[in-house]
């Protein structure tokens, strides 16, 4: 099997980002996180790590992923609140401990699904409502509100200022200001349609972590790169 062949199979992505980039990314997570673990442990003590640890998977989303349709305000939102208060209320109607955590995470992907939120970290938020400990178990559905609502807003926010500088990668998606594609493509090249990216997701029925936009900018930067190569 060839090297190429290999890296295919487990899954490694052509992903050339700068080395810049993946700095950024770090220090943001960074910066995130300790915010996150200073508030978190004023509100839950000892058991603040648990929701560190629900955060952090957030944290490579909204840093190393900034634009990505997982990463955006609704998915963090909607998906962490949702699955925080799914996870409540498996814990306290279902004794079990087993089933409760396993139901709180599959109720809660199913239901994120539906909504159009599906964020990974809504996993770990559900998770820890169920074996957080007695800390957790003790706040009840303000759990929703605190930590994990608080929590959002400081991930949220810090995601919006650390991000802001770097123009390409603002955050939200739609605050970034990247550069346009030059005007010389043809209308041929321009891009699938909005309706014919819709059918080709419906065939492949199944969550692909990218956004209509940058389907059309990678298609029409890689046209151009084949235009100007064929001109040299």
């Amino acid at each position: 099997m060839s090297r190429r062949a290999l890296a295919d199979l487990i899954g490694i992505e052509l992903n050339p980002s700068s080395h810049a980039e993946k700095m950024i990314s770090g220090i943001g997570a960074f910066l995130a996180i300790l915010a996150i673990y200073k508030m978190n442990q004023i509100i839950l003590g000892d058991d603040a790590y648990l929701l560190v640890a629900s955060m952090g998977a957030a944290a490579v989303l909204l840093f190393a992923v900034p634009h990505g349709p997982l990463s955006q305000p609704w998915p963090l939102f909607g998906g962490n609140l949702i699955s925080a208060f799914i996870g409540v209320l498996c814990a306290q109607l279902i004794p079990d401990i087993f089933i409760a955590a396993a139901a709180a995470v599959g109720v809660s992907v199913t239901v994120m699904y539906y909504l159009k939120c599906i964020h990974p970290p809504g996993g770990a938020t559900a998770l820890s409502a169920v074996v957080g400990g007695s800390a957790v178990q003790a706040l009840g559905f303000q759990y929703i509100i605190t930590p994990v609502l608080l929590n959002l807003l400081v991930i949220f926010s810090v995601a919006v200022l650390f991000n802001f500088p770097f123009k390409w990668r603002r955050y939200p998606a739609k605050l970034a200001k990247i550069e346009k594609v030059e005007a010389s493509l043809t209308d041929q090249l321009s891009g699938p349609s909005s309706n014919g990216i819709e059918y080709a997701l419906r065939e492949i029925d199944s969550f692909i972590d990218v956004s209509e936009a940058d389907i059309k900018r990678i298609y029409q930067l890689a046209n151009e790169f084949d235009s100007r190569e064929s001109d040299e």
